[in-house]
């Protein structure tokens, strides 16, 4: 049924998304404010200063963006090495190569920031074409990422299969005409998804080759 997969990257496949929360959370206390999950999950799989407008809003001072961005990053690095790959993503990539199918990746986030986790997980090898923030003019939910990603894969957006965390990732994939099985995280888990063909707690929750079979069915209806 399926040629090709796609990606995305944080909160997918390594949950930066939980500490990018936290760290955020923790330094917006120092401006009074108490960042509550529903208002930092919707700005998960997207760039720009959508929620630095909503931490000013919510906050009782003015904030500093490149500040709070600088303080973020720093608790942000001395926690990165805790960081493993989501539960079943090796499964999926390894289940993926083994039926022939083409990989592909494609984030919001920046190619360094991407191909340093994929280097250090060392599974940069299974992507064939990866599009990040540096490929587009508007990342997710713009469908622009999947739509060079399936392009530079060689498939239809009807021979895909892509995989998503977020609100914004879910909005780009069916904008590109992707089916899309979203897999959240704990930050993400909370959010209205809908649109997608099938929702896993983890890749470990169902294998590949069962989740396949699952969706076959599920067309052939």
């Amino acid at each position: 049924m399926y040629k090709a997969i796609i990606f995305d990257f944080d909160g997918l496949i390594v949950d930066t998304e939980s500490v990018w929360y936290d760290v955020t959370k923790e330094v917006m206390l120092d401006y009074g404010c108490d960042l509550k999950l529903e208002n930092f999950a919707k700005y998960i799989g997207t760039t720009g200063g959508g929620l630095y407008d909503e931490l000013n809003a919510m906050s009782n001072q003015p904030i500093d963006r490149e500040l709070v961005k600088s303080r973020t990053n720093e608790l942000y690095q001395k926690r990165k090495d805790q960081f493993t790959l989501r539960e079943g993503v090796l499964d999926y990539l390894q289940a993926a190569k083994t039926h022939g199918l083409k990989i592909g990746l494609a984030s919001s986030s920046h190619r360094k920031w991407v191909v340093e986790y994929l280097e250090r997980f060392e599974i940069l090898d299974y992507f064939q074409v990866i599009k990040t923030a540096d490929d587009v003019d508007k990342v997710k939910p713009d469908p622009e990422l999947y739509v060079k990603a399936l392009q530079e894969l060689g498939v239809e957006a009807n021979e895909a299969l892509c995989f998503e965390d977020s609100l914004n990732g879910l909005t780009a994939a069916v904008g590109a005409g992707l089916h899309c099985v979203i897999v959240p995280n704990p930050v993400t888990q909370y959010l209205d998804f809908k649109g997608h063909v099938h929702r896993l707690t983890s890749m470990s929750e169902l294998s590949f080759d069962d989740l396949l079979d699952h969706l076959a069915k599920k067309h052939h209806k």
